[in-house]
């Protein structure tokens, strides 16, 4: 008889901290203890190291993949590691650590469900502790872990450990970071990463991997509403087959919540209502789809509906807005204007939309709030829009499929910033 292996579903998740904490360095070590990294690769690595003259191989290499990123040591651009136990599967975002970076952090964390937020057992919490955190905070990530490294430098002593702990957790009380868990490690020699080690042996928590197993997955921690935004409509052309042709389906990835055949749904933004006819996936029928799924929806009735329009259940429906106030990271060099119009899109509906105030911005070195009148390239500020659609929207923090937008420059088409509605 074979056992069913339980399967914990895919965890995104992010690591950050300040600059040579050794973010690279234990994102590596996951690999290598797990076993995910392929023999050329580690071939490639070990070469690499013993070019340079060290004495054991250097796993931060597996993620620093910029030639500007392994010559100063350092990581600027978002790197994305995929591994997989035998009951999860994992996206890894390894962010970068340097002020100036912000914006990559940013786009890391939109899609995170957990943070380790990496400390140097010698330098204690640093300014770039604080602001990672505050941004893993502000985007939604539910589950931060503060992962103390190093502790192969302090001679893996407690009292350090106990003493950063306590200094993190008077600084999260003040901006209200509630859920942490602790964890000291050594990415350099694997101690508490996958395995225990035996330098450790006072702390009797679990290790990085175990929190990580055990992290409830995305979307599964409160209801959902159900929001499906159309991407497409299918009307197949095809005269020899006379079932296609009347079929009209709904293609797009449901952002949140389930739907099956049956239940009663709105098109927004007309208003006009119908009940599941069927819900497929490359035309097979499947019943009912769920969150993150990409599917095609056929309704009972002819109805208006067309990319950029919503459906949602009926007793679901979202609030229809003009003007929205949201969390802004401004990602372009070029300052944002208050004199232009921009294009917002949120799901697959866009909208003018012009700056109507800008509330304050977010000092990511103190995380005071302070005044402006412009955003610079890495800004985060909280700021209203007025908007020359209605667009259906869900508080960010309830909702991060549709609580999330982009600003777009119409004049080149470029995405110039990143917003979390409030």
């Amino acid at each position: 008889m074979t056992t069913q292996i339980e399967d914990h579903g895919l965890l995104r998740f992010l690591t950050c901290g300040s600059v040579d904490d050794g973010k690279s360095t234990l994102i590596g070590r996951l690999l290598f203890d797990t076993k995910t990294i392929l023999a050329d690769t580690l071939n490639a690595i070990e070469k690499t190291s013993q070019k340079r003259g060290l004495g054991a191989v250097d796993l931060s290499l597996l993620t620093d993949g910029l030639q500007a990123e392994r010559e100063q040591g350092i990581t600027i651009d978002v790197a994305y590691r995929y591994f997989s136990t035998g009951t999860r599967k994992y996206i890894i975002a390894d962010a970068p650590g340097h002020e100036q970076y912000t914006r990559n952090m940013v786009t890391a964390a939109s899609t995170a469900n957990l943070a380790i937020i990496l400390i140097d057992a010698r330098k204690g919490v640093l300014t770039q502790t604080r602001r990672h955190s505050k941004l893993a905070s502000l985007v939604g990530i539910p589950h931060l872990v503060v992962a103390i490294n190093k502790m192969d430098l302090v001679d893996y002593s407690q009292e350090t450990y106990e003493k950063i702990k306590a200094d993190y957790l008077e600084f999260a009380a003040k901006v209200g970071i509630e859920d942490i868990r602790f964890i000291p490690l050594s990415a350099l020699n694997g101690d508490m990463i996958v395995e225990r080690g035996e330098r450790l042996d006072w702390y009797d928590g679990p290790t990085l991997m175990e929190i990580l197993e055990a992290v409830p997955a995305a979307h599964t921690e409160h209801d959902e509403p159900f929001r499906f935004p159309v991407q497409y409509v299918c009307r197949p052309q095809d005269s020899t087959n006379p079932e296609l042709h009347d079929y009209r389906g709904f293609m797009g990835r449901v952002e949140s919540g389930s739907i099956k055949v049956g239940d009663p749904v709105t098109v927004l933004p007309n208003g006009l209502e119908s009940t599941v006819k069927a819900v497929q996936i490359g035309g097979v029928d499947i019943g009912e789809a769920f969150t993150e799924q990409s599917v095609t929806i056929l309704l009972a009735d002819e109805i208006d509906c067309s990319r950029g329009d919503m459906i949602v259940k009926t007793a679901e429906a979202p609030a229809a807005v003009k003007e929205i106030r949201a969390t802004v990271c401004w990602l372009a060099e070029a300052p944002l204007d208050r004199a232009r119009t921009y294009l917002i899109r949120h799901t697959t509906r866009d909208s003018k939309a012009k700056l109507t105030a800008i509330d304050h911005r977010l000092d990511v070195n103190t995380l005071d709030k302070v005044a402006a009148d412009k955003l610079a390239m890495n800004d985060i500020a909280e700021v209203t829009f007025k908007l020359a659609q209605p667009l259906f929207v869900d508080p960010y923090a309830e909702n991060r499929g549709t609580g999330a937008f982009i600003v777009i420059d119409e004049s080149n088409n470029n995405t110039v910033g990143a917003g979390m509605i409030l």
